[in-house]
């Protein structure tokens, strides 16, 4: 009986010890992904693919290889809010660059590897032509590059014999990559805003060594017996990024204004209003497939567009519709542009990150009205929007000017295409104008009877049945 407890207990320890033995020689999944770009919601979408992929795989560690001189500050808040909340361990890989905001979201991954050559840092917050914008703008920055720094907490130092906590990453570092007026003794001078090289990074704990490829990254990592994956972009990830260039965004915006613009001034055509419905949805689309546009931002677009339209159809020369719809037509494009999650930070509201987003919407617009006036009359005198093209020909031709062609119309009939209230669009020999009632208002459909020709604007009033 002793024997087979014996014999038994053998087993047990050989069983154990071949499961350990696989355990050990199990494959370590790495998923690998580069960012060499500007800092943009192309490249928030980008991380939070890849973080997204490699925790379906259950991936053991996610590598980023970073090369970038910032960008804009909610894509980085995006991102590193990202990395700050991912379960998995990340690695950064720094292969050149992580400047402005690639510091913020280098500092965000647990470990910091870098190039030879390479530098972190220089996060202070300018504007499109590289000015550096007042303190008040700085603040946001400062509190994000501390928080983030802080949130890797601390770790136990021995120092003569004593037990000392000190910050995995000093959250006073940080902010001195922002704020040229802090002071940190043997670090930086007071004056200087702190960028460090790859040593200045290691010396100061801000990068866990230096590597000249993946391989070592790992290496130093202390990460063996694994195999890389990574993911592979498909033709709709191309679309998709195409769609959130600020670029293409900015054209969207100008189709769907110049669309409904013309719409207006032509009723009844279709093809201006169909192409600022197809630019509305290029522009809302991506962002509601990535998260940024929720379905109250594209609420607010729609009711903005419909007290435009009550505006001009219904309540003309009131004014309120008008500006609350436009109001809300770019508070609903703005906030598209945003992810939700960054105005809600330590507790607080910020609406710095709004800047940029606010600004493309509102640059768009201006170009979008400045395109309207140049091509509008080119684009409404031409036949494809059924109005009589821009011809110089002679009465002695049989033609005459459209001013004198108006004012032969006072008498003739015609039908109201769109209500007059008072101001509207009426039918006359088969060509569209705008016209005013002289008295109230008047009903689609309508006829009526042009009463007068005055500083180019014709006047109607309903005609009486006998």
């Amino acid at each position: 009986m002793k024997k087979i407890r014996i014999l038994l207990l053998l087993l047990f320890v050989q069983t154990y010890a071949v499961a350990n033995i696989n355990d050990t020689t199990q494959q370590k999944i790495i998923w690998k992904f580069d960012l060499d770009r500007e800092i943009d919601a192309v490249a928030a979408r980008i991380v939070s693919k890849n973080i997204s992929a490699a925790e379906q795989k259950n991936a053991d560690y996610i590598l980023m290889r970073l090369n970038t001189y910032g960008g804009a500050l909610d894509a980085a808040d995006s991102i590193r809010t990202r990395i700050l909340n991912c379960t998995i361990p990340v690695i950064v890989f720094i292969d050149n660059q992580a400047a402005s905001a690639g510091a913020l979201i280098s500092i965000a991954c647990d470990s910091i590897y870098m190039h030879s050559g390479g530098s972190i840092g220089a996060a202070t917050v300018v504007d499109q032509n590289g000015q550096v914008l007042p303190d008040k703008y700085q603040s946001f920055m400062r509190s994000m590059m501390r928080a983030t720094a802080e949130a890797h907490g601390k770790k136990t130092i021995y120092k003569d014999d004593k037990a000392i906590e000190v910050w995995h990453r000093n959250p006073q570092i940080a902010e001195a990559m922002v704020d040229q007026t802090i002071y940190i003794k043997g670090v930086v001078d007071s004056g200087k805003i702190l960028t460090f090289t790859t040593q200045e990074a290691i010396a100061n704990n801000y990068c866990e060594g230096n590597a000249e490829n993946i391989n070592q990254v790992l290496e130093k990592a202390n990460i063996t017996n694994y195999q890389i994956l990574e993911y592979k972009p498909t033709a709709a990830d191309g679309i998709i990024n195409f769609l959130l260039s600020p670029i293409v965004q900015a054209l969207l915006i100008m189709l769907m204004f110049g669309g409904i613009y013309f719409e207006l001034q032509t009723p009844g055509v279709g093809f201006p209003l169909c192409a600022a419905a197809f630019g509305a949805v290029l522009y809302f689309a991506p962002l509601y497939v990535e998260g940024l546009a929720e379905n109250w931002e594209i609420i607010v677009f729609v009711i903005g567009i419909i007290l435009l339209l009550v505006e001009i159809f219904v309540l003309p020369g009131w004014g309120i519709a008008g500006i609350s719809g436009i109001i809300l037509i770019v508070v609903g494009l703005t906030m598209s542009l945003i992810d939700n999650n960054v105005f809600h930070y330590e507790g607080g509201f910020d609406l710095k990150v709004v800047i940029k987003p606010l600004a493309l919407v509102i640059t768009s617009v201006l170009m979008s009205g400045i395109g309207i006036i140049y091509f509008g009359k080119k684009v409404l005198s031409s036949r494809l929007l059924n109005i009589s093209l821009q011809t110089e020909l002679g009465a002695n031709e049989g033609f005459v000017s459209v001013e004198t062609a108006e004012k032969s119309f006072v008498g003739i009939s015609g039908i109201t295409i769109t209500p007059l209230n008072p101001s509207g669009k009426v039918m006359v020999e088969n060509d569209v104008y705008t016209a005013i009632a002289e008295y109230g208002f008047i009903e689609k459909g309508e006829t009526i009877i042009i009463t007068r020709f005055e500083t180019g604007q014709l006047y109607c009033e309903k005609k009486k049945t006998e």
